[in-house]
C-alpha cells in the first residue's frame, strides 16, 4: 500500500494504511452501482487519527494548529492531532473538524487510496469498501451507465494523483534532511503543578524526530542558501515553529479533563 501508516501511540507507528480497513481496487465490475452518500459526520472515520501523515507543502498550513513531527526510520512527517492513541482532539462528536483546523490531504482523499501492484509495476486506485459513506447508489456514483468513471471519480483520481506527486516530493525532502544529518531525537514533556502550585516531575508525552536547530546553524552559508532557494528552509522553519503547539494540545487535554470531572 502507498503511504503505509498505522497508529497505536505516538511511539508505536507501524504497519498498515491508516483508516483503510478493506481497500479494494476500484472497478465497474465490483462497484458499478456504488457511490458516496452525503452524511452529517463526514470525518467520523478520522476520530482515531491522533497522528496523520502530512506532505511537505502542508507543514505551514497545519503548523499553526499542531505539531509537525517525524517518526520511524523513514522519518515520516505527521500532523499530531491528539495526545492519546486513537483520539483526534480536533474532531467534534458530530464528526467534523473544529473551525480553523487544517484538514490534511491524507484525510481529504479518503475513501480513495493508491496501492502498489508490484507485478504490473504500477499504482492501482482503491476505495475503502468499509467506509461508512460508500454505499449502493449514493449521491455521487463512481461509474456511469457505460461503466466509465463519473466526473466525481475523475476529480478524485486527479486529487490522488496530486497527492502522490506531493508524497514523492516529501520523500525527496526527507532524503535531503537525512543526507545533511539534520535530524535529532526529541521529547515532548508536560510539567504539571500540584494542589499547592508546586511544579511536579516532567511527564513524557512522546518521543519523535525533529530538525536540530544546532545542526541547521552549523551548515555552511552556501548550503543554507541552497536550502533557501529550493524551498526546503521554509518548510524546515514551519516544522520548527509548529512544535510550540505541543503546549496547545496539552492545554486542550487538561481543559477537557477538567470539564469531564466537573460534569461527573
Amino acid at each position: 500500500m502507498a503511504t503505509a501508516i498505522n497508529q497505536n501511540s505516538l511511539g508505536e507507528i507501524t504497519g498498515n494504511v491508516l483508516f483503510y480497513s478493506k481497500p479494494e481496487p476500484l472497478a465497474p465490475e465490483l462497484h458499478g452501482k456504488m457511490g458516496v452518500k452525503r452524511i452529517d459526520g463526514p470525518f467520523n472515520f478520522a476520530k482515531v487519527g491522533h497522528a496523520v501523515p502530512l506532505t511537505v507543502t502542508e507543514f505551514a498550513l497545519y503548523g499553526v494548529c499542531g505539531p509537525v513531527i517525524f517518526v520511524g526510520d523513514d522519518k515520516i512527517p505527521l500532523a499530531v492531532m491528539g495526545l492519546n492513541g486513537g483520539e483526534n482532539m480536533f474532531i467534534t462528536e458530530a464528526g467534523v473538524f473544529e473551525a480553523g483546523v487544517y484538514v490534511p490531504a491524507y484525510v481529504r482523499r479518503y475513501p480513495f487510496v493508491y496501492a502498489n501492484d508490484t507485478a504490473a509495476g504500477q499504482l492501482v486506485l482503491c476505495i475503502d469498501r468499509d467506509a461508512e459513506f460508500v454505499v449502493e447508489g449514493g449521491d455521487m456514483s463512481f461509474f456511469d451507465e457505460k461503466g466509465q468513471p463519473t466526473e466525481y471519480t475523475q476529480n478524485c483520481i486527479a486529487f490522488c494523483n496530486d497527492y502522490e506527486a506531493e508524497r514523492q516530493r516529501t520523500v525527496s525532502f526527507i532524503n535531503l534532511l537525512k543526507e545533511l544529518d539534520l535530524f535529532e531525537v526529541k521529547e515532548a514533556n508536560h510539567i504539571g503543578v500540584d494542589a499547592e502550585g508546586n511544579a511536579m516531575a516532567p511527564q513524557k508525552i512522546a518521543d519523535y524526530f525533529a530538525v536540530s536547530e544546532d545542526k541547521l546553524k552549523a551548515l555552511s552559508p552556501e548550503k543554507l542558501a541552497e536550502l533557501r532557494d529550493n524551498g526546503a528552509l521554509q518548510q524546515i522553519y514551519a516544522h520548527l515553529f509548529s512544535l510550540v503547539n505541543w503546549d496547545r494540545l496539552i492545554a486542550m487535554a487538561i481543559s477537557r479533563a477538567n470539564q469531564a470531572v466537573q460534569a461527573s
